[in-house]
């Protein structure tokens, strides 16, 4: 049930979906539905057959591909006897699937799914009489995009990273013969795994059935590695007890803080944050100028992150039902305000209003990160670009339409300052990708 607190941890990671396969006496057994971590597993009539010597799990939220039960992952495939040879979880977004899914259809390959990660698990499928190292190569060959993929095989377990390492992927051990591959080192934490290392962009990790607790490397091609780890991981998306290639994401949403204290003083009487990513930004700007932290915005724990539900109407509606001010600490103050990133607007407006309700004098908005101009094709779902407020409005004419005081945005300069280097995706920010965007239509219409 290890898989089971792996996956608890990551839950933040999505919350539409989740799914195991899991290895047993060389059967791999298949589970997925919608609904939280906990409730799925809750559906397990019987458990031991769940009790095996491997295990993938993932927790979905959708960025392509609809929301049917079919695109749940983990992704699997059958031999002619019904049996189940490979599963794969997938994190990320393929650039060039809808070509690829033509080609494979094109020679009589059937997809049961409208996910990009099913052309993942097609073409590993197709190429399995190279082995299973020579299909991962193969299929990495000609696949685009980001993607962090962990799967097995019937005497295999396997993980691989594309060559521009945009989304998270780390190794930990149990013992020495035990590993567990995932996407942030609090899942390694949940397992009681030691983290050793992230594993590398352009990489494969597998073992071998002839070696028993030996972990294998490959470098696919060594030229095209690049460090290019999505940067909004760091600000928004991981949890805060995450360390992603060996950056600590407390430490830079702490320094995001302080930053933007640097880049746009402001008088104030208190500092706020939105929780939870907004809070250690919030303590960082406490910090650097000396006005007083308060955690007066109250979260109900209960509900799930707005940037991940669905339809426009229920994300404003939730955060009323998400976050409430204690009145008696900000009424008559002026106050700054720190959230992680404004993405549609629309939240912030919601928290203007309820904090305007609530008998605040003056409000100074905060975002720790540069303005959201173009949408992510590599995993996150950020909207399309008529639905971000920042590429269609200057920062004075957001100020107004949120109604504020002052509105500040950290610099792109600034946020490469705290990481430490340019080595990441910053095309959210920027509009330029470490891949070619492919081609913006719906993926499998």
């Amino acid at each position: 049930m290890n898989s089971q607190f792996g996956l608890f941890a990551l839950q933040h990671r999505g919350q539409e979906a989740c799914g195991i396969s899991v290895l047993k006496d060389g059967k791999i057994t298949n589970m997925k539905d919608e609904g939280l971590v906990l409730d799925v597993y809750k559906e397990i009539q019987e458990p031991e057959t769940f009790m095996g010597n491997s295990a993938i799990g993932h927790t979905r939220y959708t960025t392509a591909g609809d929301k049917k039960k079919y695109n749940f992952q983990p992704f699997f495939a059958k031999n002619e006897y019904d049996q189940i040879i490979l599963s794969i979880a997938h994190n990320g977004n393929l650039t060039n699937a809808k070509e690829l899914k033509n080609e494979l259809e094109a020679e009589g390959v059937v997809f049961r799914a409208t996910s990009d990660s099913e052309v993942i698990l097609r073409l590993i499928q197709k190429n399995l009489d190279l082995g299973l190292r020579g299909a991962i190569k193969a299929t990495m060959e000609k696949i685009e995009g980001a993607y962090s993929v962990v799967g097995m095989t019937r005497n295999k377990f396997f993980a691989f990273r594309d060559f521009n390492g945009i989304r998270p992927l780390v190794l930990g051990a149990v013992d020495e013969k035990t590993y567990v591959v995932a996407s942030e080192s609090v899942a390694l934490d949940a397992v009681g795994a030691q983290y050793v290392r992230d594993i590398l962009p352009g990489e494969i990790i597998y073992t071998n059935e002839n070696e028993p607790g030996k972990l294998n490397s490959y470098m696919v091609n060594e030229e095209r590695g690049k460090q290019r780890i999505c940067s909004f991981e760091y600000i928004y998306f991981a949890r805060p007890d995450s360390t992603l290639e060996n950056i600590n994401v407390y430490e830079i949403r702490e320094k995001s803080g302080e930053k933007i204290w640097e880049q746009a003083p402001v008088e104030a009487d208190i500092v706020i944050g939105v929780p939870d990513s907004g809070v250690p930004a919030a303590i960082g700007f406490s910090k650097a100028s000396g006005i007083p932290f308060r955690p007066v915005l109250i979260k109900n724990r209960y509900i799930g992150r707005s940037f991940i539900v669905p339809t426009q109407e229920m994300r404003e509606r939730i955060v009323n039902l998400k976050l409430n001010p204690i009145i008696s600490e900000i009424k008559d103050k002026r106050v700054v305000i720190i959230d992680d990133s404004i993405v549609r607007g629309t939240t912030s407006k919601r928290l203007v209003k309820i904090l305007k309700e609530a008998g605040v004098k003056e409000i100074h908005f905060r975002s720790v990160s540069p303005p959201i101009i173009a949408p992510c094709y590599l995993g996150i779902d950020t909207p399309s670009k008529d639905d971000l407020i920042s590429a269609n409005m200057t920062t004075e004419q957001l100020r107004d339409y949120l109604g504020v005081d002052s509105l500040e945005f950290l610099s792109t300069d600034n946020l490469k300052e705290i990481l430490g280097s340019s080595n990441h995706c910053f095309g959210c920010f920027t509009e330029e990708y470490p891949v070619a965007k492919g081609e913006e239509i719906e993926l499998f219409n």
